[in-house]
């Protein structure tokens, strides 16, 4: 067996399940979970259409690079969705079974483990995903704490340059999770600096991305910061995005990366022996989820009704203000985490991540502890009652 798999921790759901091990919440309350990142909103209904309208693909295999009409229907996305140029459907582009997976493999084809002090640099907290993926490649992984009194931002300024030498891959999440927290254009220039200096490639995981709050002011995202900074190559720099939240279909497990024409062409032929190819009937699906942005905009209409109700219910008791993107809230408790987890489970029956599951031990600070992670994609109704039971709560305790 790979001996690097007996580094890889629980994940954070199966330490929640631990957790609330004995628990028998009131059952006068119906659970109402809002721990796991998972849409709720329905499916619109002309992608199911759409789905069930190709099922005859599946009597052929597919591709790997996937077709015409989707690389196409992602650059024509990425193009009005960001204001780039035209992108090259045929190298810039390349469709994924979901950001997860694609994450994870991309690791699998940059990371040179051979060489010495092979090292990852993740966002701490950060998606789990980051962490199996540099361990099982081969590598370290490296994690900057993302602090309140920063914003939750990535001081790329306090790693030092013995540790920067070894980088071979960084891991951004922006819109953040769970924070939320959107990187801003000086941001992106410096780690573009590093990454020029020290020839590290960027993840830049957007999964969140369409997920906000002002539809005049929806989140820069990678390729665009790379192309207002005069990098129109996008030397170095891979996007990794989804329809998971976007378009309410987590279960089609539909995603792209894009960006560096010469990164994605090694991938692609990564991706050519790891067998990965996306169902034809998704991909058709997909094409007709990407040409639609009137569903987008109704799924960010619900989301914003959420917040607006619940986040003054919650703050009233609670640290915690609106994020800049995405659907969670991030709430300093006033007891430990993961104590205020599992009480309000066993005597409300509302479930909540702890955020310490999220993060790691650095600098002998864990910057989840102290802190919830609360997933607003339960219906407006059960998200407001969730925060009358929360604080309900937080006014029980002494």
């Amino acid at each position: 067996m790979n001996p690097n798999l007996d580094r890889l921790q629980s994940y954070p759901f199966e330490k929640l399940r631990k957790l609330f091990e004995g628990l028998t919440p009131p059952a006068g309350l119906e659970t109402i979970r809002l721990s796991i990142g998972e849409p709720r909103h329905a499916t619109p209904a002309f992608i199911t259409q759409a789905l069930i309208d190709n099922l005859d693909g599946l009597a052929s295999y597919p591709t790997t690079q996937g077709s015409d009409a989707l690389r196409g229907a992602i650059a024509g996305w990425l193009e009005r969705r960001y204001g780039l140029p035209a992108v090259d459907a045929a190298t810039q582009v390349l469709p994924v079974n979901g950001s997860r997976e694609a994450l994870f493999a991309f690791a699998q084809c940059v990371v040179d483990g051979s060489r010495p002090g092979a090292k990852v640099l993740c966002p701490n907290p950060f998606y789990q995903i980051y962490e199996g993926a540099a361990l099982l490649a081969g590598a370290e992984p490296v994690f900057l704490n993302n602090l309140p009194e920063n914003r939750f931002g990535s001081d790329f300024d306090s790693l030092p340059e013995a540790v920067w030498r070894d980088v071979q891959l960084a891991f951004v999440c922006s819109p953040g999770n769970p924070t939320g927290r959107v990187l801003s254009l000086q941001e992106w220039a410096r780690l573009f600096e590093l990454s020029d200096r020290y020839g590290f490639v960027i993840a830049a995981d957007e999964c969140y991305s369409e997920i906000y709050f002002d539809e005049n002011a929806p989140p820069v995202g990678a390729l665009q910061a790379a192309r207002e900074l005069g990098r129109g190559d996008f030397r170095n720099l891979v996007t990794f995005s989804s329809l998971s939240k976007r378009s309410n279909v987590p279960g089609m497990r539909s995603g792209f990366v894009a960006g560096d024409a010469a990164v994605l062409k090694a991938f692609l032929r990564y991706r050519t022996y790891h067998g990965c190819a996306m169902n034809p009937a998704v991909q058709a699906a997909s094409v007709t989820a990407w040409n639609d942005e009137a569903h987008v905009v109704d799924n960010r209409r619900l989301y914003r009704e959420k917040f607006d109700r619940v986040t003054p219910l919650v703050a009233r008791h609670l640290k915690v203000e609106r994020p800049d993107a995405g659907f969670y809230l991030w709430a300093q408790t006033p007891i430990p985490d993961t104590e205020f987890a599992r009480r309000l489970q066993g005597e409300y029956n509302v479930t909540v991540l702890p955020g310490s599951f999220l993060a790691r031990e650095v600098n002998g600070v864990n910057p989840g502890a102290g802190f919830v992670r609360i997933a607003l994609v339960a219906t407006t109704a059960e998200c407001i009652e969730a925060a009358e039971r929360i604080a309900a709560f937080c006014q029980s305790l002494p």
